[in-house]
């Protein structure tokens, strides 16, 4: 049991460290980050309009392709963007520093987490209908019906929402004491843990065990998956072919790649190896470069979204 004074850190407020403190960097990295921002929402509005038009895309064989634009390049590129743009904005205009109490912290802390790991998730399931439709294109709209899509998605997301609860309650727990500035831009788990007193090896543990397990498992099916569709790649006797089949691949390849080389190396180093730039830079790249990277690579190797797309750019420009 912490002592009364401590209980009362949910009345603390948590500040964020500075880009700069030199007004005319901070303005030339406020405008930057708004650029990425707006054009992050605008890719994505394109997609899920390109999608919900497009009826060739409600069927299984994409439906987890649509998965990825309406939920995880929606909710997490776009909801990414609205949990932590606006505050890393503001601290970049505003002469006061801005604050954010312990619980407004967690809530930040939970989507951050529960969007991220259910991204880790989708792209493992996305892997194996991948898998499916190149080893088992006959069996495909067997195997991949809307029962199973459905079920893979409503579990992916209540498991990671367990996930993210868990982890927000250990940081909620601790006593926080002395200094309240957060060396990161938005409240990410390693930051928040160094401002905590008394002794937290034991929380840095069981997160890292957490994240470990959250982040090995889809893994590992990503790649079994890949071990399957490439042996199946090789037997394709045309060049064309093989080249075809891959391409189906590739984009999805390049965002496990992305995705997972950010969980690694902000989650899975010991706090003794913690570095505040070190994580603020490669956080800074996935906060704002992927929402923008992340469905250009789903569009530009997908022709049947490609196609859709252009259809909405060009209606949209003929009506101007």
């Amino acid at each position: 049991m912490y002592m009364e004074s401590e209980n009362d850190d949910r009345l603390t407020y948590f500040y964020f460290h500075p880009f700069s403190t030199i007004p005319e960097v901070r303005l030339l990295i406020f405008v930057f980050f708004l650029a990425l921002f707006l054009l992050s929402l605008w890719v994505n509005s394109a997609v899920l309009l390109s999608v919900h038009n497009e009826h060739s895309l409600h069927t299984p064989m994409y439906f987890f392709l649509s998965s990825l634009a309406d939920i995880t390049l929606a909710m997490l590129e776009m909801v990414y963007s609205f949990v932590l743009a606006p505050l890393t904005l503001a601290n970049l205009v505003c002469a006061k520093k801005p604050s954010m109490s312990l619980a407004g912290c967690g809530t930040q802390m939970f989507f951050f987490i529960f969007l991220g790991s259910s991204d880790c998730v989708l792209l493992s399931v996305m892997a194996y209908d991948r898998y499916v439709a190149i080893c088992h294109p006959l069996h495909y709209s067997t195997i991949m019906s809307w029962k199973v899509c459905t079920a893979l998605v409503a579990g992916t997301f209540t498991m990671r929402c367990l996930f993210g609860k868990q982890i927000t309650i250990l940081i909620l727990c601790l006593p926080f004491c002395g200094n309240h500035e957060i060396n990161n831009f938005f409240c990410d788990f390693p930051a928040v843990l160094k401002l905590a007193c008394g002794d937290t090896h034991a929380h840095e543990t069981i997160f890292i065990l957490i994240c470990a397990i959250v982040l090995t498992i889809p893994f590992l099916l990503v790649s079994i998956s890949y071990i399957f569709i490439l042996m199946a790649i090789l037997r394709i006797s045309t060049t064309s072919g093989r080249q075809r089949a891959f391409s189906t691949c590739s984009s999805h390849l390049m965002v496990v790649i992305m995705q997972y080389s950010y969980g690694g190396l902000v989650y899975l180093r010991p706090g003794s190896s913690y570095s505040a730039e070190e994580n603020q830079v490669v956080s800074i790249f996935y906060t704002f470069g992927t929402p923008v990277l992340n469905p250009l690579m789903y569009t530009m190797q997908n022709r049947e979204l490609k196609d859709a797309l252009t259809k909405i750019l060009r209606k949209n420009l003929s009506c101007k």
